[in-house]
């Protein structure tokens, strides 16, 4: 169907933009900001058709999962550690997300995962990882 990406991959670490005023401004503790500085997280996204299985696995075997259907309602946590209900929109072949505080879109863009997240206050952060690991 028309606007439907191939996510399913794993995709590690490459760039960070932002990453420093982003979390800030979200209010991430400062242990999980310097936990998340430029940390070799690989994601890991597992996709069968409007079902998502999306996992960050972080250095020393921590993981955070989050599993949803576009367009229905899931429980999602946050970088965070953070447990709230979001409904994961798809727009133009992007994955759209509503977090507590920010706005995160995801999209496949020449065979990489680019992750925009937007704060309210216009802080963007852009994230981009490389396929296939």
């Amino acid at each position: 169907p028309k606007g439907t990406m191939a996510f399913s991959g794993k995709y590690e670490f490459e760039s960070d933009e932002n990453y420093d005023a982003f979390v800030q401004k979200i209010g991430l503790p400062s242990d999980k900001v310097e936990m998340g500085r430029n940390c070799k997280i690989v994601t890991e996204v597992v996709q069968n058709g409007n079902d998502f299985t999306w996992t960050l696995h972080f250095p020393g075997g921590r993981t955070t999962t989050n599993t949803f259907t576009v367009g229905k309602e899931a429980d999602m946590e946050t970088m965070g550690g953070k447990k709230f209900k979001a409904t994961v929109k798809m727009e133009d072949g992007k994955l759209i997300a509503e977090f507590p505080n920010y706005r995160h879109v995801s999209e496949i863009c020449g065979g990489k995962l680019v992750e925009v997240s937007a704060q309210r206050s216009r802080v963007v952060r852009k994230k981009q990882g490389k396929s296939p690991i």
